[in-house]
């Protein structure tokens, strides 16, 4: 968690804080509003998605087919290194299952290109309006994977929200220019910034989040070993910067989005889960639902109610907690209604399974 920043020297922004990551990931698009702003001094959701408003952090999809926030300036070089793998692996299946081939992007490139070009933004139905117009069906799954293509190509990337709607852009019109890395660069570069925020964490690890090969994972590791630290537990080799090595575990109470870069982030989670946990429906697995963290280790998942001016916690805990850890909950909530902009707050704790009414 400290090599997280979670709870610990938080970033003056949130492109710092993306940039650290190299991406987060940003499948539920509120969650990774959150999961950069528990990082981030002060960071509100207004102000997050204003950092994508101005476009300092863009969401789009350069690792392992998934959505992810990325500094503005690395969108290009992520994309030109993992996409080619993710669309080289679903090109069969999109064609077979959704008749999406090369004839059909080169038709859909062109309606994009004239309708986003001169800045425009576009929510998803108004760019299925304008694809439906040139006559291509986006019924059953179809649009969104063309926009999913379109996007790995580096044609189109999301832009700021319109309300409760995502919108698209240009890429070329809504991020600046990139000097292009070669892909040894782009590889190395992938690398350091994985082990620099996630260490200590394996090369399977390293693979597993960024989709790459488990060839061109050991190639990159190669490439950045001499800068940093190894640490041997159980016959098994972590990896991390020297230069942020842990000497003591970070300890209190956290609120975190699903799909954080804590859970998800790993291909092995049984440090932060127990094999019993992991095994219950609710658990989420540690990614599906947001996880309650206390002093590393999840032990129960959470859900918002919002109202006008309130938010309410209601908790799902695995066990019971000490006086400590209630408390550290309570102050996890408040911080998390102060993101939301929102001064009161509510802790809804339920009482674990099997455990005695008091």
């Amino acid at each position: 968690m400290r090599q997280q920043r979670i709870g610990h020297n938080p970033f003056a922004s949130a492109a710092e804080t993306v940039r650290w990551f190299g991406a987060v990931q940003a499948q539920d698009y509120l969650g990774s509003l959150w999961a950069v702003a528990l990082r981030t001094r002060s960071a509100t959701e207004v102000s997050v998605e204003r950092a994508i408003a101005e476009r300092t952090i863009v969401r789009t999809w350069p690792l392992r087919g998934t959505l992810h926030l990325v500094a503005a300036e690395d969108a290009r070089w992520m994309l030109d290194l993992c996409a080619p793998r993710t669309l080289a692996r679903n090109a069969q299946r999109l064609k077979k299952e959704h008749g999406i081939d090369g004839r059909l992007v080169a038709r859909s490139r062109k309606v994009l290109t004239d309708a986003l070009r001169g800045g425009n933004c576009l929510s998803r139905p108004e760019v299925y309006r304008r694809l439906a117009d040139a006559r291509i069906a986006t019924g059953a799954g179809r649009g969104l994977h063309l926009l999913w293509w379109h996007a790995h190509e580096g044609l189109i990337c999301l832009g700021p929200r319109a309300g409760k709607q995502q919108t698209f852009v240009l890429m070329e019109e809504w991020l600046p220019a990139t000097q292009p890395r070669s892909r040894e660069e782009s590889l190395a570069e992938l690398a350091r910034r994985y082990f620099a925020s996630h260490g200590p964490a394996s090369v399977r690890d390293f693979a597993w989040w960024s989709g790459l090969a488990a060839a061109d994972a050991v190639l990159a590791l190669e490439m950045v070993k001499s800068e940093l630290l190894a640490v041997a537990v159980d016959d098994q080799t972590y990896w991390q910067s020297p230069g942020n090595a842990v000497t003591r575990a970070a300890r209190s109470c956290h609120l975190l989005p699903a799909y954080d870069e804590y859970t998800v982030g790993y291909q092995d989670r049984s440090a932060i889960l127990s094999p019993e946990i992991a095994a219950r429906a609710d658990s989420g697995h540690g990614i599906f639902h947001p996880p309650i963290v206390i002093d590393g280790q999840i032990v129960g998942t959470w859900a918002r109610v919002l109202k006008a001016n309130s938010v309410a916690i209601t908790c799902r805990l695995f066990a019971p907690l000490d006086r400590r850890q209630m408390q550290s909950l309570a102050t996890a909530a408040q911080r998390y209604a102060k993101f939301l902009g929102l001064k009161q707050v509510r802790v809804l704790p339920s009482r674990p399974r099997g455990a005695a009414s008091r």
